[in-house]
Order: structure tokens, then C-alpha cells, then sequence
């Protein structure tokens, strides 16, 4: 019975070293991996226009699609693009949903605790935006006020850290309905990229303005940690490509401005 018994736990414990498998090749991808399967499932999000959008097919588009295109293309691979929102990037990649993301995500330290950045393919301003009628020029001005922003983004993480006590932080789902709230009255300002800016200004113009910067952020294309091997050859894509003016095209195309210098 001893001996039958202790053939049985080999044997479970076999089979969950085989079940775990699986995990710790994909925590382990290269790109020869990669190459080998021949495709490369990027996460990539629809919402955050002109990064992020949909075509009139209702399929992915936005310079960060057409980033994860030219990745593909450069490696001689299928690309297969899965769609993201905020919350699920990164779970997603940690996960193994995708190989990548290439999901409009800021480079910032508590981030990189959970995920491998490569260096910056995007960037992007981040303001406070607000009705003209409002008089603010610092962030000490928006003590009494309310002020929307995207719930953990970016923009959330610099807004709370500038507002002073006495701000009413409103956190909204995405930039879409941040921006509607301050639109229809519910804020006073957002704090939002000046691409969500520029959209408000086409849609009403002259009722808002940028009052000041609250962060400059980088994007990088991100992946689980310890693939090295992912991280240099994508960090050697992103080199070859902004050196051939690759991206600053992609860029032009989108967003109608060069690519900024990148840190």
C-alpha cells in the first residue's frame, strides 16, 4: 500500500508539472518562439482615439494598431490583434491572453513593477483642460473645484498627486465619459491627453482651454517580465524604426504632429 501510494503521488505530481508547463514556456518567450509559430497576438485597445480606434469594419485601427502591423511585417509574422480596455492590459499579458501590448500604456515605476516596458514608441501630453469662464493657472487653483479624470490612468495618477486638499476628484470609466462630464457641466476641468482636448475644441470650440501641463508620458510596448530576449528584439525594432521614420509616418498620419524626441 506504501509502495502504491507513493507511486500515485509520482505520478500527481507529474501530471501537475506537465499542467504548469505550459505556463512557464510562455513566461519564457523569445522570438524565435514567436517566429516559429508564425504569429504574434498583440493586445491593442479601440477606445482612445487617434491611438486607439475602429475602422469601418469595426476592426482595430489608430497608430497603435498600425504599430503592432509594422511589428508584425518587420518580423516576417501573422499579426493577431485582441482587443483590450483599460483594466485588462495588463492581466491580459500577464495571463498569456497575448504575447504584447501595444495599448496606449504609460511608462510609469508602478507599472514596471508588474511589467516589462520597452522603450518609448509614443507619447503624449497630459493636461488640465477646463471652461474658459473658470480662471485657473496653477494647481493650487483648483482647490473648491470638481475635476474629472480617467479612473487609473495616467492622468489620474498626475492629477491626485498635483490637486491640493479641498479638490473634488471625480473618476470616470474612460476618457470618453470624462470628457462628456465636463461638456455637459459635471466638472469644472479634466485632466486628459491634449488629444481628448483637441476633439472637445472641435466640438465646441471656444467654450475651453488648456490651463497647464500636468505630465509628459511615454508609451512603451509592454510584455511579461524576464522575457529578455522579447524585450532586446522589440527595444531593436522600435530603434530601427524611429531611426527610418517608420513610426514619426505613423505618427504624422494619426496625429497630424511629429513624433516627440523620446527620454
Amino acid at each position: 500500500m506504501i509502495r502504491f501510494a507513493s507511486r500515485r503521488a509520482l505520478l500527481v505530481s507529474g501530471l501537475a508539472l506537465a499542467m504548469a508547463l505550459p505556463a512557464f514556456i510562455a513566461s519564457a518567450q523569445t522570438m524565435a518562439d514567436i517566429k516559429k509559430k508564425g504569429e504574434i497576438t498583440v493586445g491593442v485597445m479601440v477606445d482612445v482615439p487617434p491611438f486607439a480606434t475602429t475602422n469601418a469594419q469595426n476592426q482595430p485601427d489608430g497608430y497603435d494598431a498600425d504599430v503592432a502591423r509594422l511589428l508584425a511585417k518587420d518580423w516576417g509574422v501573422k499579426l493577431n490583434m485582441v482587443t483590450v480596455t483599460g483594466p485588462n492590459r495588463i492581466p491580459y499579458v500577464l495571463t498569456n491572453k497575448v504575447d504584447t501590448l501595444v495599448a496606449v500604456l504609460a511608462i510609469t515605476p508602478e507599472r514596471s513593477k508588474q511589467v516589462q516596458f520597452s522603450t518609448p514608441y509614443s507619447a503624449a501630453t497630459i493636461v488640465l483642460y477646463g471652461t474658459v469662464k473658470t480662471p485657473i493657472k496653477t494647481p493650487a487653483d483648483l482647490k473648491g473645484l470638481r475635476v474629472g479624470v480617467t479612473r487609473a490612468s495616467t492622468q489620474d495618477v498626475a492629477l491626485t498627486a498635483a490637486a491640493p486638499e479641498g479638490t473634488e476628484i471625480r473618476r470616470f470609466d474612460d476618457d470618453s465619459s470624462a470628457m462628456q462630464a465636463l461638456i455637459s457641466g459635471q466638472v469644472d476641468a479634466i485632466g486628459c491627453p491634449t488629444i481628448v482636448a483637441n476633439q472637445i475644441a472641435k466640438r465646441v470650440p471656444g467654450a475651453y482651454e488648456e490651463k497647464f501641463v500636468l505630465r509628459q508620458q511615454f508609451m512603451g510596448i509592454v510584455m511579461k517580465p524576464g522575457q529578455d530576449d522579447l524585450l532586446k528584439n522589440i527595444n531593436e525594432f522600435v530603434a530601427r524604426n524611429t531611426a527610418n521614420g517608420e513610426l514619426n509616418k505613423l505618427y504624422r498620419k494619426w496625429l497630424g504632429v511629429d513624433l516627440p524626441k523620446m527620454q
